[in-house]
């Protein structure tokens, strides 16, 4: 296993791609927490922070698939950069002028967020021509789905350490700095330069066109519903067992148990189509997330977050190989980019959704809110099962820029699986 991500991290541009795009996303990682404390720090209310951080991240649901339609249209660097310019420079300005006058800091943050670079789905549009062979491309998309949960572990921890250090507004700055130095690294890169998707039939839907496609949204919307619960049911368990500490290590367990789960996936080749697949790694993460609502003492608790996370990670990478399947010739980013959104959304609706549900019926009732979440996206998978087998897709190189194919409607492209 080790072996195997050795020789992929020593391919040529996989290690610049890799971590220009884990910073370039570091504004999005951490935007959260950094409006929140920021806010706070200028004297306003959680409820102005948190309507602050909820128009930040409504932005960025909305900006990221129309960035990745501009993306596929037009190439990487002449959508990408100016992308992360312009979120840079609205947060800046929210970081600069504070919460007063208070339209100034609507129109900026929300400006920040709609801007939001759409990287994450431009990586994974990049893998297939920069690595070649369809195993190499499954272990990047699995080695990508644990650097993002390296990144939301450690993005908040690094926004901590520069408001320590400095202040807010320092935090602020300093991260998103970082992030257009990482949107820089990426677009200039021979990879983002040359890339090209392939000819797009002109249609309102774009991506969304796809049948296929929209299942796999439907039941992310779960997977993202569930996560949003746990954040929530989290906190209220430690705080009925009277340390707020408790939240942190339950969710820091459910990140290492999705590290976990995604290096072992990753290391290893995998026969088969993935749409199969993909329905027993969601069903594997229902049942994981079951027992976390018997909320034994802590220390047992910790472990069981530990192994609902497992099967996240796997569960991302295979999804990330059939958008790569079901997306219509010329939409390969949007369709990445409608995943993200559709991931993001679902937690938030996840985390409003279970906030009642918890104040009346306590934190097991929470957990057990996560674990519907996770028979819901299993139930969609199952009941889309015929239009996730098979579908209108393009053969190998029409997605990734590489020469030499033409689009042919009802080809099935040779992925990897």
């Amino acid at each position: 296993m080790t072996t195997g991500y050795a020789e992929l991290l020593r391919a040529r541009h996989v290690v610049r791609l890799l971590a220009g795009t884990l910073a370039g996303r570091l504004p999005n990682a951490t935007a959260a927490l950094a409006i929140v404390l920021f806010t706070r720090a200028e004297g306003g209310s959680y409820t102005l922070a948190g309507a602050l951080s909820a128009g930040y991240g409504l932005a960025t649901a909305v900006g990221q698939p129309l960035l990745g339609r501009a993306v596929d249209l037009w190439g990487q660097p002449r959508v990408m950069l100016p992308a992360a310019l312009l979120s840079g420079l609205a947060m800046a300005v929210f970081a600069l002028a504070g919460i007063d006058p208070l339209p100034v800091a609507w129109a900026a943050t929300a400006a920040a967020g709609l801007f939001t670079p759409p990287l994450e789905g431009g990586l994974r549009a990049l893998w297939p021509s920069v690595l070649g062979r369809g195993d190499r491309v499954h272990a990047a998309y699995a080695l990508d789905a644990v650097a993002q949960e390296v990144m939301f572990t450690l993005g908040p921890l690094a926004v901590t350490v520069l408001v320590a250090l400095a202040n807010e507004a320092a935090a602020l700055l300093v991260i998103n700095v970082l992030g257009v130095l990482g949107a820089l690294s990426v677009v200039l890169s021979p990879p983002s330069r040359r890339w090209r998707s392939a000819p797009r039939e002109a249609h309102w839907l774009g991506a969304l066109r796809s049948p296929g496609l929209l299942a796999l949204l439907g039941a992310f919307f779960f997977v993202g519903a569930a996560l949003g619960t746990i954040a929530v049911a989290a906190v209220a368990y430690a705080d009925g067992h009277g340390d707020s500490l408790i939240a942190t290590y339950l969710l820091a367990a459910l990140g290492a148990g999705a590290l976990a789960g995604g290096l072992v996936y990753g290391g290893r080749t995998w026969a088969g189509e993935p749409e199969p697949r993909l329905r027993v790694l969601v069903a594997a993460l229902a049942a994981g997330y079951l027992p976390l609502a018997l909320v034994p003492g802590p220390a047992a608790m910790t472990f069981l977050s530990w192994v609902a996370g497992v099967f996240l990670a796997p569960a991302l990478a295979c999804a990330f190989v059939v958008v790569d399947r079901h997306a219509p010739p010329g939409t390969v980013t949007e369709a990445f980019s409608w995943l993200v959104t559709t991931f993001g959304v679902g937690a938030a609706a996840g985390t409003a959704a279970v906030g009642p549900v918890v104040e009346r019926w306590g934190a097991a009732a929470g957990f057990c809110a996560a674990g519907a979440g996770g028979l819901a996206a299993l139930l969609v998978l199952l009941a889309t099962r015929r239009v996730l087998t098979g579908g209108p897709i393009p053969e190998e190189s029409d997605q990734n820029g590489a020469p030499g194919a033409v689009s042919k409607p009802g080809a099935r492209r040779n992925v990897p699986s």
